[in-house]
């Protein structure tokens, strides 16, 4: 049984969304406002759409905190949907039908093959769950991870890297800076987000959407989490299906990622070196922290690809599932560019790959065993 795991539930217009967390050591002090700065995070980036100025954030605690502490049972987390006194009618969980049905599927989302696997006639009955919503539950469960992390030492940040196509200069970046939280696009190469943000405000002129790319960092990650021996736990495998689960990504990489198919050996892997005190070091981390599916003890990168969002203003060519006729696919309530959001939540999916790794690793059922084991290990590995 997996010493860490996860569900959320809950619908994008429905009365809240819910997740329950199991396998959080007891005794983690748990900093609530911390997880809340990250859903607010979440909802904040230049191009956000008007659901955002409906909604604001908050993670409440049904279960497994006690005086500021878990308790070793499963958290209970709840974020409540407030656009829901607006659509009791429609979303209704014991009523009538109320309001058209939702049958103008649109390209690139899950309306069309919903309907059809799940034999309804209604696209809302899919929309509402496939929604990016569900995501604000991925990212209190995140923010409770990276509590755990936090209290071993390690750290988790994002950044955005491109958008529209244009991305950022590597070198007008302070790497240390990434995490400060003082981009309204979470981008720290202050040119080009002010280019990204023209791009935005014109593809929003013209009722199109931008996706872009965004990079996550994981700091303080000791050696050895994951293994080699089987392809269910490389931590590499780990960490890109957990990026890919998030709605609208299409691509990850790791370290130099695609790069490594264009570049001689020689110029990819990442040579080591003896310091004075006999510890090996590098002064690349092409590898972004992983080899043979294992973290080598430098910083974890990933970057993931997120696809420009579906809901178009001016709307694609699409079918009508009830006539069979064709119309203009379907305009629901949305973002013209949500990277940055995106950005927060693989912050989130990262730290839960990461906290299930760890406890993988160092187990325990309290706080102070799996610190323990981890200093006990520290120690060993860099004797």
């Amino acid at each position: 049984m997996a010493g860490l795991r996860f569900l959320t539930a809950g619908e994008s217009h429905g009365q809240c969304l819910t997740a329950i967390v199991e396998g959080i050591p007891a005794g983690l002090q748990v900093d609530i406002e911390a997880i809340n700065r990250d859903l607010a995070r979440r909802q904040q980036g230049y191009g956000r759409g008007g659901r955002m100025k409906i909604e604001t954030d908050k993670a409440d605690v049904l279960s497994g905190i006690r005086f500021g502490e878990t308790m070793g049972d499963p958290v209970t987390l709840r974020v409540v949907n407030r656009d829901w006194q607006n659509w009791t009618d429609r979303m209704s969980v014991f009523g009538h039908e109320f309001g058209d049905k939702v049958t103008a599927v649109r390209p690139g989302h899950a309306d069309l093959t919903g309907v059809l696997k799940y034999d309804r006639d209604d696209a809302r009955d899919i929309l509402e769950r496939a929604s990016a919503r569900e995501t604000a539950t991925r990212v209190a469960v995140g923010g409770l991870c990276k509590e755990f992390l936090r209290a071993c030492g390690i750290e988790v940040v994002s950044h955005v890297v491109k958008i529209g196509g244009i991305a950022v200069d590597e070198g007008r970046i302070d790497r240390d800076e990434i995490g400060s939280g003082t981009s309204e696009l979470n981008c720290y190469d202050a040119v080009a987000e002010e280019a990204m943000k023209e791009r935005i405000s014109q593809a929003m002129q013209e009722g199109d959407t931008l996706g872009g790319v965004f990079e996550v960092i994981v700091r303080g990650v000791p050696l050895g989490l994951g293994s080699h021996i089987q392809w269910d736990k490389r931590l590499d495998g780990r960490l890109a299906q957990a990026m890919m689960a998030i709605q609208a990504i299409k691509g990850v990489e790791i370290g130099a990622g695609f790069q490594c198919g264009e570049l001689p050996g020689s110029r990819i892997h990442d040579e080591m070196f003896m310091d004075g005190e006999q510890n090996v070091y590098r002064k690349t981390n092409r590898a972004g922290g992983l080899e043979g599916g294992m973290s080598n003890g430098e910083e974890i990168v990933v970057r993931a690809c997120m696809k420009p969002i579906p809901t178009l203003m001016k709307p694609l060519h699409s079918v009508d599932i009830a006539s069979g006729q064709p119309v203009l696919a379907c305009k629901e309530r949305s973002d013209v560019c949500a990277v940055s959001a995106a950005s927060v939540v693989g912050e989130a999916m990262a730290a839960m790959v990461i906290a299930e790794a760890m406890l993988d690793k160092f187990g325990g059922d309290a706080m102070c065993d799996v610190l323990a084991a981890i200093e006990a290990y520290k120690g060993r590995v860099q004797a």
